[in-house]
């Protein structure tokens, strides 16, 4: 099966601060990393037709190229009788940036990563759920219902999820990773031939990892333990690389990568994936309904197709992340899992890990990190 590489959570931001301008209008506070993150959304006073001729409504929606099955349009019109129009983006950030800015108020729906849906909800400019319009809810584990950015799937429903380890080559280390450790002071065989991503949350993550701290922290004293040990690993590194780390592990470029599980290819020989000891994150993609959509029966409507097993396990089964739908998983061929080990962890494996949330304000805090380690000599 061919890889197709998909910039989900890339790049990093407008410029230094704009991201974080974005997300501070979309009214993200400072948040600890031990609150519940997402704040209570308004009361929902919109009242939905669950009888509604959806032929007469439409949907235009935004997300990732190649990150849902090329007919869906079709489908859509065939099963559910209302036009899509799909606008993809590249990243998290430009739709962020059509959304906050008044850019494009078009959408109904958008496919957003978990900290940014909080954001959009804290802007409140996400329609809360109408679990009753959306029946396949009940194809989810009931740990998706435990994301700290939305817990209880109040304003967004989990597309996939996953989590961040180290992908290596077993012939090109001394001994297989096991701690993040590995990838900020390598050993032997692997010096000089260690990938480590330049997105802001996912550069950091290593560090504060193996300094026992939240992925989530805005301390300023762990930021700066972090910032130490990134520009001291920046002597052992090969290259920073988010898109074409996976190939670069595989065609033996580069002995290890910090590496999203499903850009990993285990499928490849003498490739494999480990979770380092000391934990990692958990990032979900999700789905949500924007308030200003008039065709909100139609979103729901939508959400409750993906839902559907048949077609949320072309997710699985094409793109190798994860979805948190178990009827979904359970149809995926069990030849699958077996080239790729980390589509089988299980969502107790995923939720040992940190899940990320919007930091507000406090976000330029690691937006200053990711520039000041990557501009130094």
């Amino acid at each position: 099966m061919s890889r197709i590489r998909y910039t989900r959570q890339l790049p990093a931001a407008f410029t230094a601060a704009g991201l974080v301008l974005a997300l501070a209008a979309c009214g993200g506070s400072s948040t600890s990393p031990d609150s519940t993150a997402a704040a209570a959304p308004s009361a929902t006073t919109v009242q939905l037709d669950p009888n509604a001729d959806l032929s007469k409504q439409s949907l235009s929606m935004s997300i990732w190229e190649g990150y849902s099955p090329p007919d869906l349009p079709e489908r859509i019109k065939k099963d559910l009788k209302f036009d899509l129009k799909i606008a993809p983006h590249a990243t998290n950030e430009e739709i962020m940036g059509k959304l906050t800015t008044g850019q494009d108020t078009s959408f109904d729906l958008v496919f957003v990563s978990g900290q940014y849906a909080q954001a959009l909800n804290e802007a409140g400019l996400l329609e809360p759920l109408h679990p009753e319009l959306i029946p396949n809810l009940a194809n989810l584990y009931p740990e998706a219902a435990n994301l700290s950015y939305d817990k209880g799937n109040v304003f967004s429903v989990p597309y996939t999820w996953g989590t961040t380890g180290i992908c290596y080559r077993t012939d090109l280390v001394d001994a297989p990773p096991t701690s993040w450790n590995d990838i900020l002071v390598p050993k032997g065989k692997a010096v000089g031939k260690v990938l480590m991503m330049t997105t802001e949350r996912w550069l950091a993550l290593p560090a504060l990892k193996a300094l026992k701290k939240s992925i989530n922290t805005t301390s300023d004293a762990d930021l700066a333990a972090a910032k130490d040990l990134l520009l001291k690993a920046k002597s052992t590194m090969l290259a920073f690389d988010d898109t074409t780390f996976g190939t670069k592990v595989a065609e033996g470029q580069a002995a290890m990568a910090v590496a999203w599980d499903g850009w990993c290819p285990t499928d490849k020989p003498k490739v494999k994936f480990v979770i380092p000891t000391e934990g990692s994150d958990l990032w979900a993609d999700t789905m949500v309904i924007l308030k200003s959509s008039k065709n909100k029966e139609a979103a729901h409507a939508f959400i409750n197709y993906i839902l559907d097993p048949k077609v949320h396990g072309w997710v699985a089964a094409n793109i190798l992340y994860k979805v948190p739908n178990k009827a979904a998983m359970d149809s995926v061929d069990p030849a699958l899992y077996a080239s790729y080990p980390p589509l089988a962890m299980t969502p107790a494996k995923l939720l040992e890990g940190e899940s990320i949330i919007d930091l507000g304000q406090d976000s330029v805090k690691y937006t200053r990190l990711s520039t000041e380690v990557q501009a130094a000599q």
